[in-house]
């Protein structure tokens, strides 16, 4: 029971990597609020998580809204006395255009949702850290945040930015008690490509040549095992820097 007693806030945790995250912490002894927009598949994580004999509950947020991220911590807080691990894994992608095909009102979307929610998030979590000196910020990146051919300019940007910020956190909060790292997945199987509504076919066809590499898709489930990692004391030397789970893929 690698996190007996902790309290973990996962965004995204209705489905794909963010549910396994959060199953994974409940079975290794966290009591776990699952966050996702989709209230109702957020509350099929909880059942299954409570089913398994873990301890969990549900909070509906979209995350680019700043009410709904205050409200998920002051409930995550109210509920369960305080905040030992926050993992913003919340995100959605872009539909691979390159920079001459951006609109202003997607860029503004992901960024939202990829980025400036996890700086909200973690802005409101940081108080509750301070003052006892302990905590993990884990925030889900990309192999997108590492190379520039993975997807369009908008996730290819936002991705970037978290992992800046990311290692920015982790050096800030250092001598704090508190650790600040990043996952970078590669292809894994969830539903983040429902987010994509209309593909620009010469950016698809462009980061084609990229995917062609890929060694295979990986699972939510071996991502989540990164992020339990991260949050347990087995990582206690690990800071401001970025893990990559892509099978070797960004090693070509």
């Amino acid at each position: 029971m690698r996190l007996q007693d902790k309290v973990a806030v996962v965004t995204g945790a209705a489905s794909g990597m963010g549910k396994s995250i959060a199953v994974l912490y409940a079975k290794e002894g966290a009591k776990v609020v699952v966050s996702d927009i989709n209230e109702e598949a957020a509350n099929r994580t909880v059942e299954e998580i409570k089913s398994n004999g873990g301890e969990a509950l549900a909070v509906m947020a979209n995350v680019a809204k700043e009410e709904d991220i205050q409200n998920l911590i002051d409930t995550t807080v109210n509920t369960y006395g305080t905040l030992d691990i926050l993992v913003n894994n919340a995100g959605i992608m872009d539909n691979f255009e390159p920079a001459g095909d951006i609109q202003d009102d997607q860029w503004e979307r992901v960024f939202a949702i990829n980025t400036t929610s996890v700086m909200r998030a973690t802005r409101k979590a940081l108080p509750i850290f301070l003052q006892k000196e302990s905590g993990v910020i884990i925030n889900i990146a990309s192999a997108g945040g590492l190379e520039g051919a993975r997807a369009g300019a908008s996730y290819t940007a936002s991705k970037h930015a978290v992992v800046g910020f990311t290692k920015n956190t982790g050096y800030m909060y250092a001598k704090n008690g508190i650790r600040c790292n990043a996952i970078a997945p590669g292809g894994v199987e969830t539903n983040i490509s429902a987010s994509m509504t209309n593909v620009n076919q010469f950016g698809m066809g462009r980061i084609q040549p990229g995917m062609a590499i890929n060694p295979r898709i990986g699972k939510p489930e071996e991502i989540a095992t990164i992020a339990l990692f991260l949050a347990s004391d087995d990582a206690s030397f690990v800071n401001g820097t970025v893990i990559t789970g892509d099978a070797g893929w960004t090693a070509y």
